[in-house]
């Protein structure tokens, strides 16, 4: 480990990288923390801590809800963009035609991206004003209907997020990871320490609560190791490519496929989409409207974290987001095409359609059972937080959600290849 460490260190592009990245979080957890000038929040931080769906909408999108702060929305705005986005790819030609050249085309389609999330994060604003002010006991912001009170605050906010996505494409460009993920990755560990805090303290006041708490942390642990080897699993498809000469041998060689191709995407996208509901559902319950203050009640009520509606949706989104996700990423027409002009092919499986055929078909089952994994991952400490809480234990904190599970490990895994690889080119580099 130490060996690993001071390779890292003896990488000089890679260290200041390491540190760049690393300064820029440190730099989002203190923004996190400047609340929004002239709000009230002393109503806010208890609001908080008894509203379960805004905890988790806060922590995967890399917000801060406690203190009302000006990046309070996180990269949510972002997140919807890119869902709207990647689903008018498969709609508009000119988008699908666009994916498809290669880096200049992303950079494009993410110039999109960005351009879209201006509009939501500004309405996704006042939504999430109107929203905290009326859940909080005291007015977080009063007089929301005076124009000259609420655009400011509107403003500040979109620019909050706006921000968080900037810090996270400089990761991206000149650190190292995924910027993005990265942030959300920082969420979720800051909140580590203060539910291990809160577990603690339960237990010390009751040493009964020790027993959950430690069967918890045993399970969580138990978790990762689950999330891990499930996501580094992959199936390896057999490829013999032809030698170039008469006298030549033939090569073999796999395609790996991931059991868990769409890595934690799916799961920030459901999160994302599975707060909408119980979120147009608070905001409506101070309509004008009676019908319309009903419905948003029985919204909110059947959106509610642990409802059987919402661990079904939430778990159907998951389902339905790996699928989507892995469409638009493994192309099996293009890689039987690939395959077949490097002069390769799967034994027993003919070239052209029947290998595409057959490629297509061991995704879609791989994907099936990944997508259920994933589903079960993010709905499994749901699970047990409700057997504890209905059982003799008793209920205490959970230490990390099940999508946050998914996330940190896809993002560790993800930093740990990409440190290797940049260790492998450090190395190559020092022969020329």
């Amino acid at each position: 480990m130490l060996k690993y460490l001071a390779q890292i260190w003896n990488s000089k592009d890679l260290r200041n990288k390491i540190l760049f990245s690393i300064g820029i979080l440190v730099l989002y957890r203190l923004i996190a923390h400047i609340p929004v000038p002239g709000v009230d929040i002393s109503g806010l931080k208890a609001l908080s801590s008894r509203n379960e769906l805004l905890q988790m909408f806060s922590m995967l999108t890399g917000g801060s809800a406690e203190n009302f702060s000006i990046v309070l929305m996180g990269i949510s705005p972002y997140i919807n963009a890119s869902v709207i986005i990647q689903l008018l790819t498969v709609i508009v030609p000119k988008l699908e035609s666009l994916s498809k050249e290669g880096e200049q085309g992303r950079k494009k389609i993410n110039s999109y991206t960005r351009w879209l999330t201006l509009p939501l994060a500004f309405l996704q604003s006042y939504g999430m004003i109107i929203l905290l002010n009326s859940q909080s006991q005291t007015a977080i912001i009063t007089d929301t209907q005076n124009l000259a009170t609420i655009l400011p605050i509107m403003i500040t906010l979109s620019a909050g997020t706006l921000l968080l996505v900037w810090l996270g494409e400089q990761i991206s460009e000149r650190g190292i990871g995924n910027g993005i993920s990265l942030l959300i990755f920082a969420s979720i560990i800051s909140g580590i320490p203060e539910m291990v805090g809160k577990g603690l303290f339960l237990a010390q006041e009751d040493q009964e609560k020790l027993i959950p708490f430690t069967i918890t942390v045993l399970l969580t642990i138990g978790l990762i190791t689950i999330v891990i080897l499930v996501t580094e699993a992959q199936r390896k498809i057999p490829l013999t490519y032809a030698g170039s000469g008469a006298r030549s041998k033939t090569q073999q060689a796999f395609l790996p496929i991931k059991i868990n191709q769409a890595g934690m995407i799916p799961i920030i996208f459901a999160v994302a989409l599975i707060s909408f509901p119980s979120i147009i559902g608070q905001f409506l319950t101070n309509a004008k409207s009676l019908w319309l203050r009903d419905f948003g009640v029985t919204l909110t009520s059947l959106f509610q974290p642990g409802t059987t509606l919402y661990l079904t949706a939430y778990f159907l989104f998951v389902v339905a987001f790996t699928f989507f996700y892995v469409s638009i990423t493994f192309n099996p027409v293009q890689v039987a095409e690939n395959i077949q002009k490097r002069g390769g092919y799967i034994p027993g499986i003919r070239p052209g359609t029947q290998t595409s055929d057959y490629l297509a078909g061991v995704s879609n089952k791989l994907t099936l059972f990944g997508a259920f994994f994933l589903g079960a991952i993010a709905l499994l400490p749901i699970f047990l937080q409700f057997v504890f809480s209905t059982s003799a234990l008793g209920s205490v904190p959970l230490l990390i959600s099940g999508a946050g599970i998914i996330i940190i490990v896809g993002v560790v895994l993800d930093l740990i290849r990409q440190v290797n690889a940049q260790l492998v080119m450090h190395d190559y580099n020092k022969f020329y």
